[in-house]
């Protein structure tokens, strides 16, 4: 009897990996759900099969996806396709990954099984592809996992360059700071005790802590930067109502983008919310949703019964359930959570901008007339 390889989720949300021996690879999803798991990839295969190469980045996927799917359209055989993709691609990586695929379906392997030997491509598109296979719809689905990855790799190239300016500016004024305590203020503090008069009281704090940093400065960053991963290793994040609003949008945008994907592929619901739950760094909810939907409750029904979840998505679903259209449903709420979050990323750095310059200048201020305060006291007695 065949063995599957399988990623599962647990009813607590936490991602699970095993082998089951099954007839089919539907039969093993039936199996792990009759333990309570909902399957996120299962593939045929020993554990002892070694994966080679490095994973794509969603680019890649987006390249891949995009150059197959153009020649699948045109009518070129799949084998040919991956030939000529292997020729004619201008990436390395791409090229290289489709001249194995060409020898493995060549070989007489499934596609999805050729990928999957490769080890650089996604569990959710070898899914996606296997899909694809069993229905007849190979070039549609590649394509739509293409748009996929192009949203998902736009989206972060997006986040990516609204974060850049503000914290370059941050890096930048934490390094003026940095050089003034560090090597200005000491030179300045050794002139001023040789004068031998009462400093005024900015100077006499700058000085305090320039010699806090410079005995302690190393502690407190050490200390910080640990606090740091112990809390993104517990997926634990710090942060004000506004941002964690604009990260709760990027994510169901990316879920909901997802599962559209998975749902349009022919994936049923309750396992494509068990891949898209992978978007999510709270996947538990999307797991609970497959919980009750394999119990037979309406997907807007678990959205609900979640609580996390506004009204007008809930609201959306419903409608989309209720007219035969939950992929567009979906779309519908992906594309709205993306504009949120993009609306909110806006305003972010509008407001950051000269925020950002008034702390800076307010610290680089007080340091100047801290150590200008002393020479004008001096200057005046002098006078």
């Amino acid at each position: 009897m065949p063995a599957y390889r399988y990623s599962a989720y647990d009813g607590s949300g936490k991602l699970r990996k095993g082998v089951v021996d099954a007839p089919s690879s539907v039969r093993a999803g039936e199996i792990l759900a009759e333990k309570g798991l909902v399957a996120v990839d299962i593939v045929e295969g020993s554990p002892e099969r070694a994966r080679r190469g490095s994973p794509f980045s969603l680019s890649y996927h987006a390249l891949f996806c995009r150059g197959l799917s153009s020649y699948l359209k045109r009518g070129v055989p799949l084998v040919e396709a991956l030939k000529f993709l292997s020729r004619h691609s201008t990436d390395r990586k791409v090229a290289s990954a489709c001249l194995h695929l060409h020898e493995g379906v060549q070989g007489g392997k499934r596609l999805s099984a050729a990928m999957e030997e490769t080890g650089v491509f996604r569990e959710d598109l070898l899914r996606i592809v296997e899909s694809g296979e069993k229905t007849s719809a190979l070039p549609g689905v590649l394509e739509q996992a293409s748009g996929l990855y192009t949203l998902q790799d736009r989206q972060r190239r997006k986040i990516r360059s609204a974060l850049t300016y503000p914290l370059a500016m941050t890096f930048i004024g934490m390094g003026v700071v940095t050089f003034l305590l560090v090597y200005v203020v000491p030179v300045l503090s050794s002139l001023f005790t040789e004068m031998g008069q009462q400093l005024p009281l900015p100077t006499r704090i700058l000085l305090g802590t320039a010699s806090v940093f410079r005995k302690w400065g190393i502690v407190f960053l050490a200390a910080g930067a640990l606090l740091f991963f112990i809390l993104r290793k517990k997926g634990k994040r710090i942060s004000l109502p506004f941002f964690r609003r604009i990260r709760e949008n990027i994510t169901l945008s990316l879920v909901m983008s997802h599962l559209k994907t998975l749902l349009s592929a022919g994936i049923p619901l309750v396992q494509a919310l068990g891949m898209a739950a992978s978007m999510d760094p709270r996947p538990e909810r999307w797991i609970e949703c497959a919980r009750l939907v394999r119990e037979g409750f309406r997907f807007d029904t678990a959205l609900e019964k979640q609580g996390l979840f506004s009204e007008e998505t809930v609201y959306i679903i419903r409608i989309g359930e209720l007219g035969g259209d939950l992929p567009g449903a979906v779309a519908q709420i992906a594309e709205m959570n993306w504009e949120e979050a993009r609306d909110g990323m806006e305003k972010a750095a509008t407001l950051a901008e000269p925020l950002l310059v008034l702390v800076l200048g307010l610290a680089v201020g007080f340091v100047v007339i801290a150590i200008l305060l002393p020479i004008f006291d001096l200057s005046s007695l002098a006078g």
